[in-house]
């Protein structure tokens, strides 16, 4: 039985770009349509969609201010309507996440060297954020200080990770009220610039996506402690591979089978199997058919991967094989001017 979902696009809005945009996914059909404009927005780069449905929140820059905007979903075709929108001096935020009961935002800044927190009132609206100040550096060239690449939650919600591209380290942070404290901090190999993490189902391991090594790191979790420990690296571009390339994004299908991540250079997402041990073994590379895949997403029935090419302006959809992993092509070229990230509603 095949179905339409809505799903939502982040973008810069340096060039051509509107804001946040919106697009239908039909499985029947196989096809990415009706991409429009959604809200009107200043650089929403990243955002997220409530576990209800209700809100979406996209991170927002007003003039030299940076922050959260939190929209009312109004409708079943995804309409947005801004309900309010909280901003501080400085660089907006690259990367937002909310908790499952809708309590809390959480924003990752790259420019700040803060994780922010936004209290969220009973209407969806947003509170004016509490911050922490990460400090460290690293070896790399663009590791002279912090640059916090992601802010979100454990599977238990017990805690906030970060993953700061700077100085190499994720920390995990204790919610307590609206003040973030410092529970333990693991630092990655020097040099190798984490950007996101996502969770294995079951929430004892976790995979990290590194920007400047190009690398996925498998990392044990501790669940009671709050804490990780390195188990595996492993490259995501061809031992070949010399020209530059940024990793970008990294999902898991929630089967616990599969890990992707997206190579920004190369323009690729590999694949991974993942191991009864949790490490994972190589299996493809697919291209993206496109420049600079900054993000995708699999859909709701896991069925397909939307990628989305932020310096071609374009979404691609690639059909996925369940069992093995691959992705194969559908569509490329669907329009989507300076797309960063790719969100759909929970179904």
């Amino acid at each position: 039985m095949g179905k339409q979902y809505i799903g939502y696009i982040g973008s810069y809005t340096k060039k051509e770009s509107q804001g946040v945009y919106r697009f239908t996914l039909d499985t029947v059909e196989k096809k990415l349509s009706n991409i429009e404009v959604a809200a009107n927005l200043d650089n929403p780069t990243y955002l997220t969609v409530s576990n209800d449905n209700q809100y979406v929140y996209a991170v927002s820059k007003e003039g030299n201010h940076g922050g959260v905007t939190a929209f009312n979903i109004t409708d079943e075709s995804g309409a947005l309507e801004k309900i309010n929108s909280q901003a501080t001096e400085g660089s907006a935020p690259c990367h937002v996440s909310v908790d499952r009961k809708n309590n809390v935002v959480v924003t990752a800044n790259f420019h700040t060297k803060q994780v922010e927190t936004y209290e969220i009132n009973e209407d969806g609206s947003i509170q004016s954020p509490k911050a922490v100040e990460q400090e460290g550096n690293g070896p790399h060239e663009r590791q002279e200080k912090p640059h916090l690449h992601f802010a979100g939650f454990t599977p238990d919600e017990q805690y906030v990770v970060v993953v700061d591209l700077g100085s190499d380290t994720i920390t995990t942070y204790r919610p307590e009220g609206d003040v973030l404290q410092e529970v333990s901090v693991l630092t990655l190999k020097p040099g190798s610039g984490p950007r996101h993490i996502a969770f294995h189902p079951d929430g004892q391991y976790a995979y990290v996506m590194t920007e400047l090594s190009n690398e996925v790191v498998v990392l044990k979790y501790h669940e009671k402690e709050g804490t990780f420990e390195e188990v595996q690296y492993i490259s995501t571009l061809p031992e070949d591979f010399t020209e530059n390339s940024q990793g970008s994004a990294i999902h898991l299908s929630s089967d616990g089978k599969f890990v992707y991540a997206g190579n920004r250079g190369h323009n690729s997402i590999a694949i991974y199997r993942i191991n009864e041990d949790y490490t994972v073994g190589f299996v493809e590379w697919t291209h993206t058919e496109g420049d600079w895949p900054r993000d995708f997403v699999l859909d709701p029935t896991e069925q397909f991967i939307v990628a989305a090419n932020q310096e071609t302006g374009t979404l691609v959809l690639f059909e996925r094989d369940q069992e093995n992993g691959t992705l194969g092509l559908l569509q490329k070229d669907v329009k989507a001017p300076e797309a960063v990230c790719v969100k759909f509603l929970h179904y």
